[in-house]
């Protein structure tokens, strides 16, 4: 990236953008998804960071901060947004913590409505056990929806290697339950391409994925993976639960 661009990523990043319609946004994302399909991450950025401004934000879990640091440097001062369910691992908080205090981010933690103590008294206890599909519509998917409300765009760290239920997930695509324009530009990446990104550039990676969780989510819902097995069926293991429906 030249220091022409990123000065113009700065510029970009400095500016506030009319919140568009959903028919514009669509209509960005069929030129836009094309174009992009092969291009290297940064510009991926670099593009969202043009065309929305500070409507766009990162979303990150902090298993990693592969794709925060990849945005601060092309957008310093971005929008990081992290939602902390109320379950999370130390080890999660603690990378959150560490992002914030390390890289030049604006680091925003949401929270649901309720706290677990609520939700267990309106609920009953442990919602996770009883019905997880509703624990993470109240705890991940509402709360998230609702503070994208101030954006057009936001970017996540799906990759399609992950799992075979992320094989289509488009670089730019359209998410039309949040209507919103949804940015992947880890898309493409291999675990190798991230292991070498991350050892490259020495980046934060949540302690809990060198102790057997490749895949981090809430501490109820999460076991270690033995070697060999599917990076995320560590996740809701034993239901037939794959995803907690942020990215459904």
């Amino acid at each position: 990236m030249t220091a022409a661009t990123t000065r113009k990523a700065r510029a970009f990043r400095g500016t506030h953008t009319e919140g568009r319609t959903p028919e514009e946004l669509r209509e960005l994302v069929s030129h836009a998804g094309a174009e992009l399909e092969l291009a290297p991450a940064e510009h991926i950025i670099e593009w969202a960071v043009a065309t929305f401004g500070d409507r766009f934000c990162v979303t990150s879990s902090m298993g990693d901060a592969v794709l925060a640091h990849l945005a601060a440097k092309v957008a310093p001062g971005v929008d990081v947004v992290f939602l902390d369910t109320g379950y999370h691992f130390v080890e999660t908080i603690g990378t959150r913590d560490a992002v914030e205090a390390t890289m030049d981010v604006n680091l925003i933690t949401i929270t649901p409505v309720q706290s677990v103590a609520e939700q267990d008294a309106a609920y009953g206890k442990d919602l996770y056990k009883t019905d997880p599909d509703l624990c993470c519509k109240l705890r991940k998917v509402t709360p998230l929806a609702e503070s994208l409300d101030q954006y057009d765009a936001w970017a996540t760290g799906l990759r399609r290697a992950e799992t075979h239920n992320r094989v289509i997930a488009p670089v730019i695509g359209w998410d039309a339950k949040k209507g919103k324009v949804k940015v992947s530009p880890l898309a493409r990446w291999s675990d190798e391409q991230v292991e070498q990104y991350i050892a490259d550039n020495g980046i934060l990676v949540n302690p809990l994925v060198y102790d057997g969780y490749p895949s981090i989510g809430c501490w109820p819902c999460t076991r270690r993976v033995a070697p060999g097995e599917d990076p995320r069926s560590g996740r809701w293991a034993g239901t037939n639960k794959t995803e907690c429906g942020i990215h459904s």
